[in-house]
C-alpha cells in the first residue's frame, strides 16, 4: 500500500449534494431510526456471523481521528473459554464495585437500571469486542509514531460501531469494569493500549426486557443551544 508523507490535496471523492427536502427527510429517517436503538443486556446465543462483525469494524474504522493515526484496536472475541475468562475477570471487579467501591450515589443512580454484578450476558452473547486505544501505534509506513486525541478518536470510532451494529440488525451493550485491565493480558494486547470500552454484541433473546428508564430521553432544548 502506497503511503502519502507529504501534504496531497485530492478533489473531494464520493460527496453527493442533495436538495433540502432530502437532507431533512433524511435526517428524521436516520432518527427515526436510532430511536430503535436500544442498549440490552439478555441476549440470545444465536450464533452472528464474522462476517458481519466484519464489515461493521470496517464502517467504524473510517472514524475521524488525530492525524488519521487510527489509534484504536479492535479484539474480536467468540471463543467460549476467553468470554468465560473475561466474565470471571469482570464480576470480580463488579462485586467489589457494588459492595461499595462505587459509592452510594453512583449506586443510586444505577439503581432505575436494574444492574448488578452478574454479567451472564458476558458468556451468552457470541461475541465481544475489546476496544483498545494505543498511546503509540504503527502508521502504514510501518513507523511507530505517537497517537494524537486518542480518547476522542477511539470514542468517535466506538460510537460509529454501535451503529454501525444496529444497523445490521444486531443489539449491543457497552460494558465498562474499572478497572479493566485484565482485558490487556485476556487479549494479548501490549501496556502500551488502554481498554476503552468492552461492546457485547449478537440477537436480543426471546422477551428481553430494558429499563424504562432507559426510554426517558431530555429534549432538544436541554441537550443543545443555538446562536444564531
Amino acid at each position: 500500500m502506497a503511503v502519502t508523507k507529504d501534504f496531497e490535496p485530492i478533489p473531494l471523492p464520493d460527496y453527493a449534494e442533495l436538495t433540502p427536502q432530502e437532507m431533512q427527510a433524511r435526517a428524521e429517517a436516520f432518527l427515526a431510526d436510532i430511536r430503535r436503538r436500544h442498549t440490552v443486556r439478555e441476549f440470545s446465543p444465536r450464533p452472528v456471523p464474522r462476517a458481519l462483525i466484519e464489515t461493521c469494524l470496517m464502517a467504524a474504522g473510517t472514524a475521524p481521528n488525530g492525524a488519521n493515526h487510527q489509534p484504536w484496536h479492535f479484539s474480536v472475541i467468540g471463543d467460549r473459554a476467553m468470554r468465560a475468562r473475561i466474565r470471571a475477570a469482570a464480576e470480580e471487579e463488579e462485586q467489589t464495585f457494588y459492595a461499595g467501591r462505587a459509592g452510594a450515589e453512583w449506586l443510586e443512580a444505577l439503581r432505575p437500571l436494574g444492574t448488578d454484578a452478574d454479567k451472564g450476558f458476558l458468556e451468552v452473547a457470541p461475541w465481544l469486542i475489546c476496544v483498545f486505544g494505543a498511546r503509540k501505534s504503527s502508521s502504514a509506513d510501518g513507523v511507530m509514531r505517537k497517537n494524537y486525541y486518542v480518547p476522542e478518536s477511539v470514542s468517535i470510532a466506538a460510537g460509529f460501531l454501535l451503529v454501525a451494529l444496529h444497523r445490521a440488525g444486531l443489539v449491543a451493550l457497552t460494558h465498562t469494569p474499572a478497572p479493566m485491565g485484565f482485558l490487556n493480558e485476556i487479549c494479548g494486547r501490549p501496556a502500551a493500549e488502554k481498554p476503552y470500552l468492552l461492546v457485547v454484541t449478537g440477537y436480543p433473546a426471546a422477551g428481553a426486557h430494558i429499563p424504562r428508564h432507559a426510554t426517558e430521553k431530555k429534549p432538544l432544548s436541554e441537550i443543545a443551544t443555538f446562536f444564531e
